[in-house]
């Protein structure tokens, strides 16, 4: 079962890395490029992952497993910590986490996978963003804009 888990994940995260990419680094392509997304969940431009994976930049890629959002991404450095936060646009923290990055078969560099306690999916506009600090290299990944669920009572 786990296994069958794995896979699917690692196809499902080779599928969204290879197709749809991942961020554009300047911030000006940031604020500006429109993302897509498929049916896997995976978001990000077209056209970043080879100019990423010959720079070696950090980056990031989200989609949905059980019911939460899961934020992924490439390139750090392997063995050391990486700090993953997702925020709200108006910059307040909705989750954050220090995870040691890893080899993975289909990511380049040092990898993480965290699962999120945010709900996903929702429908809504891209009202927060997640962003990855490599505390080896000092290095923060292009901010990735995520949806953020809220409960409406």
């Amino acid at each position: 079962m786990n296994r069958t888990i794995r896979t699917l994940l690692g196809a499902a995260a080779t599928a969204g890395i290879v197709a749809l990419g991942v961020p554009a680094l300047s911030s000006a392509a940031n604020a500006s490029t429109a993302s897509s997304t498929s049916a896997t969940g995976v978001t990000g431009t077209a056209s970043a992952v080879s100019d990423l994976r010959r720079a070696g930049q950090p980056f990031l890629f989200n989609y949905t497993f059980n019911g939460h959002l899961k934020v992924a991404g490439g390139n750090f450095t392997v063995g050391r910590r990486v700090y993953l936060v997702v925020k709200y646009n108006t910059g307040r923290i909705a989750f954050s986490r220090w995870q040691v990055a890893k080899t993975h078969s289909i990511t380049p560099g040092g990898t993480i996978y965290v699962e999120t306690t945010i709900a996903a999916p929702c429908s809504g506009s891209r009202n927060g963003y997640a962003r990855a600090y490599d505390e080896a290299t000092r290095t923060w990944s292009p901010r990735l804009a995520v949806d953020i669920c809220q409960r409406i009572d």
